[in-house]
């Protein structure tokens, strides 16, 4: 919870910035050198629910806005429309 909504956890704070359209460089920097585990982990994340046949949209997302350059914004969009499924 407190990675959610602490206004001093990394993550939270890493992930404001991408949110608001900074680029992956800049998030980097304003979190002063700390570690926001997901911008690497997000690629073996994806790789091995490629490899398993698993589809990670989340994860997936997650890869594109860090590494692909794809906004925060539009990211949302993408997936607020998919189409349910029973997940």
């Amino acid at each position: 919870m407190a990675t959610c909504s602490s206004p001093l956890s990394r993550n939270r704070t890493f992930g404001e910035h991408l949110g608001r359209g900074e680029s992956l460089a800049q998030a980097e920097a304003a979190n002063h050198g700390q570690v926001a585990e997901g911008v690497k982990s997000c690629k073996s994340i994806c790789a091995l629910g490629d490899r398993l046949g698993v589809e990670l949209p989340i994860a997936d997302a997650v890869r594109r806005v860090c590494h692909e350059n794809l906004s925060a914004a539009e990211m949302g969009k993408e997936l607020i429309s998919r189409a349910p499924r029973p997940e």
